[in-house]
């Protein structure tokens, strides 16, 4: 690496039900062009930003993340908000990886991530922005956010598994939200399963939810899913798995570069793997082109 390079590792123990944590031996092991004290870890939730501040106000030049979606979007977001070209990078240790999968390193190990680090070229890709928070994937209202919430009281499973139980146990009585588009030809507040705004390809882990998306087109694939019977929604959660659902009757998507939705109430939202709720019950989602320096496995971002 060069000698102007510096980088930096930032661990969340808790990823993955403690995987991360296990894997801190390996990490400083195969990670051994890092200095000892550029490995921190974080400690309670929030510590992740406070630490992508630190490494990029000490010039660091690469952020290496050892934790799942929700430790990624905060690191990015530190990095965002100080104006910083320093490159994220990700070892996978969460429970869907989705953001991990976008790069295209979602298979690999600490080794693989250690050796394509030095040598990868900078890329550049799209982030979303929703109600003063960056997104790297996605964010989603109603069904969506209800299925992560759920997911907090699953300790009994791990991985892609934990998010496929929760919504087949959301599937059969979740009902609906409302919402409507601004400048929509047709405005009225509607009743919907959900809405998907997706920058990447995948949800939960599992879900090809917007299979058509791109981290590197400067717009977001915003699915409306309208509220339907259970054979309709059995349908659609087949479908997703494949990314074959799209062309159910049910749904909708467009391709946008801002878009405001309106709901009765400030909304739950799901935003990277993680639930948060929306300030105001008007939310405006934008895209951000090529707003952050990652490194992807060759060839992945699409």
């Amino acid at each position: 690496m060069s000698l102007a390079e510096k980088t930096c590792a930032i661990v969340n123990p808790s990823a993955g039900r403690g995987r991360a944590k296990r894997l801190l031996s390996e990490i400083r092991s195969r990670f051994a062009y890092i200095d000892e004290s550029d490995i921190v870890l974080t400690v309670a939730s929030g510590d992740e930003e406070r630490l992508a501040v630190r490494a990029v106000d000490n010039n660091c030049t690469t952020i290496i993340v050892v934790g799942g979606d929700g430790t990624c979007s905060r690191v990015a977001s530190a990095i965002l908000r100080r104006g910083s070209q320093c490159r994220l990078a990700v070892v996978p240790c969460g429970t869907g990886n989705d953001f991990a999968k976008a790069l295209g390193v979602s298979d690999f190990t600490p080794k693989d991530v250690a050796a394509l680090v030095p040598r990868e070229k900078t890329s550049h890709m799209d982030v979303g922005h929703i109600d003063g928070h960056y997104f790297l994937n996605s964010c989603g209202f109603g069904f969506d956010a209800s299925v992560l919430a759920a997911t907090k009281n699953v300790r009994f499973l791990k991985g892609d598994a934990v998010y496929i139980y929760s919504a087949l146990a959301q599937l059969f009585t979740y009902r609906g939200i409302g919402v409507s588009v601004d400048g929509a030809p047709d405005s009225a507040r509607r009743n919907m399963l959900m809405v998907t705004v997706s920058n990447g390809q995948f949800l939960g882990g599992a879900f090809r939810i917007a299979p058509h998306a791109s981290v590197i087109d400067g717009e977001l694939d915003v699915s409306f899913f309208s509220d339907s019977n259970i054979i309709e929604r059995v349908k659609i959660f087949a479908g997703a798995f494949r990314g074959t659902h799209l062309g159910l009757p049910s749904i909708k998507t467009v391709k946008v570069q801002t878009m405001t939705l309106n709901f009765s109430e400030p909304p739950a939202m799901e935003i990277d793997g993680e639930l948060r709720h929306a300030t105001s019950s008007t939310v405006k989602i934008e895209c951000i082109p090529r707003a952050l320096s990652v490194i992807a496995a060759p060839g992945a971002l699409v």
